[in-house]
């Protein structure tokens, strides 16, 4: 059969030379043109995709709930970033922990003049379960705590990319990720400068033009051609963390007193919290109003204290 059609196609063009290579011509025609049609329904793909991004960027602004802001402070930038850079900073006070022990009770008031009156009697002979239990106030003694403020930089023009083969020496991989992040078909831009950590197998790129990290970080990893083999790396903001004004704090708390005494006591736990509350919120003990009240009758319990803040 295909010697057949071989000797008709060498009878076609002994005979109708021009025809034949006309049909050639055509071939080859709607060839290109079939080629050029899968190019061109990659491409709408590609922008029906960026399209839908966009899209969703709008309904995710759109859906955005506004908020009252004002201005906090002003201060000079150590460098042209970080006015594009993505900023936050958060104040961390530690709790400081404190072991109630069994026989133990912590009260609180509302007021401090009331806790260090209390305090300033010393011992109290409170009623529970028809019987006059002697408890001794003193002040808490808590450890020291910690507090900080963290600052946190998202970068716009800077990128952070993990999960890098250990394939080439360093200067080389360094080389060929400048290059390779430097291709725009992939989305990428002009580099500015690559730090790599071949240890890690990861890397920092930083770009010269803003928007070019935006859109690498809309792909969760990027094509990266070593030896002829495409790997994935992964690619993720590069954020930046610094700890500013640590601070250690000697903890004291000047409305809750501790109440010894109450090792013998054996009823619930509840009701006992319910009449020692009754006796330190009358005057006449020396007391005032009570914010809580916390016994320790059968077993330790850990507490925890906080800085207290002014609430405006």
């Amino acid at each position: 059969m295909a010697a057949d059609e071989d000797n008709k196609n060498q009878v076609l063009k002994e005979n109708w030379p021009n025809e034949v290579m006309k049909d050639e011509q055509n071939e080859g025609l709607i060839g290109e043109i079939t080629k050029e049609n899968i190019q061109l329904k990659e491409e709408i793909q590609k922008l029906e995709a960026e399209l839908q991004e966009t899209a969703r960027a709008f309904q995710i602004k759109e859906d955005l709930p506004e908020t009252k802001i004002k201005f906090s402070l002003a201060e000079t930038p150590e460098n042209d970033n970080q006015f594009s850079n993505v900023s936050c900073s958060f104040q961390v006070n530690s709790k400081v922990t404190y072991k109630l022990q069994k026989g133990h009770a912590l009260i609180t008031f509302e007021e401090e003049e009331v806790a260090q009156n209390v305090i300033r009697m010393r011992k109290h002979l409170v009623q529970i379960d028809n019987v006059d239990v002697e408890v001794i106030a003193q002040p808490v003694p808590l450890n020291s705590g910690v507090k900080f403020q963290v600052h946190v930089e998202v970068s716009k023009m800077k990128i952070k990319v993990t999960g890098i083969p250990d394939e080439l020496p360093e200067d080389q991989m360094r080389d060929k990720l400048e290059l390779s992040f430097s291709k725009s078909r992939n989305g990428g831009g002009e580099v500015e400068w690559v730090e790599y950590d071949r240890p890690s197998g990861s890397a920092v790129i930083s770009f010269v033009e803003m928007g070019v990290a935006d859109k690498i970080l809309k792909r969760r990893d990027y094509p990266l051609t070593i030896n002829r083999s495409c790997h994935r790396v992964l690619v993720s903001p590069y954020v930046e963390e610094h700890l500013k004004k640590y601070q250690v704090f000697s903890g004291l708390s000047k409305r809750t007193v501790l109440l010894t005494g109450m090792e013998d006591i054996h009823l619930d736990e509840e009701m006992v919290e319910d009449l020692i509350s009754i006796h330190f919120q009358r005057g006449k003990n020396g007391g005032g109003e009570v914010d809580v009240v916390k016994c320790a009758l059968y077993q330790p319990h850990i507490v925890y204290f906080e800085e207290e803040t002014d609430v405006i």
